[in-house]
């Protein structure tokens, strides 16, 4: 898959694809539909299937100071699009000069001379241009006018309600995981670079790999059944662990994190990418009085994982 940073100075072979446009945050079931259309414009035309996209987020540049919402960073989402076959990712700069832009000038200079799309599908609550005031049937005229098509795609439900971003918001900050996993398709995923902790686990038999959450909504703190794929380095593989979500109260409180313990493995990490999937939450966050009552409880936490682990047995973990 290419990745694009901007929308100007593309060059011919860069430009003309049929693409879904939005923010794809989680790129949960409903983005799938919006991105199925897509894919089915691209063959129709014999385009390339593309994205395009906005980062940092819109609402993360309008409201800087907000608590973290965002379900994936930008790099864990074109992972996920790269897997649903997408070929370009536009990920366009969402600054004060795309903000300013009306809806006219968008679908005029970004999508039409900037990238020369052929098509476009949105979703049918999509908004764009200046104090998005533009809508899906402006965004239909102005395709008219300048040469694209547009498809609106429904919103998609299920039978407990619409597939959006703040279910899956709830349902991680709840500690339900799976109710998350059946909103995107996919298990939730938080991905990054193994940083160097201060490896009280390897003293106390459980080593753990460190990610950073910074700028990410962060799900219910606790211990989870996890499955983990090292993407990078000389371990590249998938594995079953065991993960501590949170502030690590008995050492005091810490910047929250991600410490991911690997079953049945042993090796160096650091530096290495990984993606780790949350399968199942398995208890809060608790302060022990002493390293004996913690390792035992780790054990347990562990046992617990490798059981449910073995309950995903054939299930594909995406």
């Amino acid at each position: 898959m290419k990745r694009y940073q901007d929308y100007r100075g593309l060059g011919p072979g860069d430009r003309g694809a049929a693409v879904a446009m939005g923010n794809f945050d989680g790129v949960h079931l409903g983005h799938q539909s919006v991105l199925a259309l897509a894919h089915v414009a691209a063959a129709r035309l014999d385009a390339p299937f593309g994205v395009v996209t906005f980062e940092p987020h819109p609402r993360a540049f309008f409201a800087p100071a907000a608590p973290p919402f965002r379900l994936m960073a930008g790099e864990t989402r074109a992972h996920r699009l790269a897997k649903l076959g997408v070929e370009r990712l536009y990920e366009l700069p969402f600054d004060a000069g795309l903000a300013g832009l009306s809806p006219e000038a968008f679908a005029a200079d970004v999508l039409a001379a900037g990238l020369g799309i052929v098509h476009v599908v949105v979703g049918a609550d999509f908004r764009f241009g200046r104090r998005r005031a533009g809508d899906t049937a402006a965004l239909a005229a102005f395709g008219r006018g300048l040469g694209f098509g547009v498809t609106v795609a429904p919103l998609v439900c299920d039978d407990h309600g619409d597939l959006s971003s703040t279910a899956i918001r709830a349902a991680l900050a709840e500690g339900r995981p799976e109710d998350a996993a059946r909103i995107l398709g996919h298990w939730h995923r938080i991905e990054g670079t193994v940083l160097h902790g201060d490896k009280r686990g390897r003293g106390l038999g459980f080593p753990t790999a460190n990610l950073a959450i910074d700028g990410l909504h962060p799900p219910r703190f606790g211990i989870y059944t996890v499955v983990v794929d090292v993407l990078t380095g000389l371990h590249a593989g998938r594995y079953g662990g065991v993960a501590s979500l949170g502030v690590r109260p008995t050492f005091g409180e810490h910047r929250p994190n991600l410490e991911v313990h690997l079953l049945d493995f042993d090796g160096d990490l650091y530096g290495a990418e990984l993606s780790v999937a949350l399968v199942a939450w398995q208890r809060p966050e608790l302060r022990f009085d002493d390293a004996g009552a913690l390792v035992a409880r780790m054990e347990a936490d562990a046992a617990e994982a490798r059981a449910r682990l073995a309950g995903l047995a054939g299930v594909a973990v995406t």
